[in-house]
């Protein structure tokens, strides 16, 4: 199966201000695009043309991992993300509070996960197989799916997510974006997602 860049679940400027139109053109319209057309390069004519993009993460390494999981990461970055206020709720608002002790809490180390990526990566809330919900940080490409968890949600912290609009002040970018983070696709994926 190839991969397929999704159309972004918004309008590209109803994230400013805390995303500009000119971060998305780059970040949506050339970084993640490269990325698809990489990886459909790669995977053309090997056994992974066949297989989902999460069992090639689960399976591949070197090029293939790198640009597939960064075509499925941004994806799920994008359908992380929303231009209206959404706060967590219900099974999602009693998961994080038994998790890591309350909303406050579990933000503040996820802030310190996606701050504190060496370099390039990602900073994930992610449901390990027994239940219970983690926070990590992957660097490069790494997504917590290659560890058998099942993400609920990211944080880009590649300097194109973020340099054009907060140039090096990545806790700049990180606390704004809390204001566009939406809940309810979390909810959602914490619910109907296995374990």
């Amino acid at each position: 199966m190839s991969l397929i860049q999704r159309p972004l679940p918004f309008a590209i400027d109803a994230l400013v201000p805390h995303l500009s139109v000119e971060t998305l053109d780059y970040h949506y319209g050339k970084h993640h695009k490269a990325y698809v057309d990489n990886g459909n390069r790669l995977i053309a004519g090997t056994p992974f043309e066949t297989m989902t993009p999460e069992q090639i993460i689960r399976e591949a390494s070197g090029a293939v991992f790198n640009n597939v999981a960064q075509a499925w990461n941004h994806d799920f970055y994008w359908h992380s993300l929303t231009p209206s206020a959404t706060s967590p709720a219900g099974a999602l608002e009693d998961a994080l509070a038994r998790s890591f002790g309350s909303i406050a809490a579990f933000k503040n180390r996820f802030t310190e996960a996606a701050i504190g990526t060496f370099g390039s990566g990602w900073a994930w809330l992610s449901r390990r197989p027994d239940g219970s919900l983690a926070v990590s940080s992957t660097q490069g490409a790494g997504n917590p799916l290659t560890e058998g968890w099942t993400p609920l949600l990211t944080c880009d912290v590649w300097e194109h997510a973020y340099y054009i609009d907060y140039r090096n002040a990545r806790p700049r970018y990180v606390e704004k974006f809390w204001e566009i983070v939406d809940w309810n696709a979390v909810g959602r994926r914490l619910t109907t997602s296995p374990g």
